[in-house]
């Protein structure tokens, strides 16, 4: 097990910060698969500690391929990773787009107090990211 964890951790520092900085959905399967994988070596005595390590060797491998392909073709990139949805612009909460990302006023309004808004009309525009939610205050371009 001692071993599995090295070669992760080792894996993951070659592949470099992008594996595990921004987490898209395939990351998230990435990650969920190489856990199972640790447990399923660690547990089951029919599975050998090499065949273990080629499999976490083969995730990681795929995923430093996704995301080198992501970077170099427009088209993987949109197909792994979620683009940015509006929802709020100039203060006004856009309720199509909130309905679609599932996330509530009462989920907004914590993002807003943070940026030391009271309101959230106070704000220009609200977009949701995989660390948070971005508060934009500034005019936006062409609109100001």
């Amino acid at each position: 097990m001692v071993i599995l964890c090295l070669e992760v951790i080792f894996m993951l520092m070659l592949t470099g910060k992008q594996t595990v900085s921004k987490m898209n959905a395939f990351d998230f399967l990435i990650t969920v698969a190489l856990g199972s994988t640790l447990a399923t070596v660690a547990l089951n005595s029919n599975v050998s500690l090499t065949k273990g390590v080629l499999l976490i060797f083969l995730l990681v491998l795929l995923q430093f391929s996704v995301t080198w392909l992501s970077v170099r073709l427009r088209g993987i990139k949109n197909l792994i990773t979620a683009s940015p949805t509006l929802l709020v612009y100039i203060g006004q909460v856009i309720k199509k787009a909130m309905k679609e990302e599932r996330i509530t006023m009462e989920e907004l309004q914590p993002a807003a107090r943070q940026k030391r808004f009271c309101k959230i009309k106070d704000t220009d525009a609200l977009i949701p990211e995989s660390k948070g939610i971005s508060i934009i205050i500034e005019n936006l371009p062409g609109f100001g």
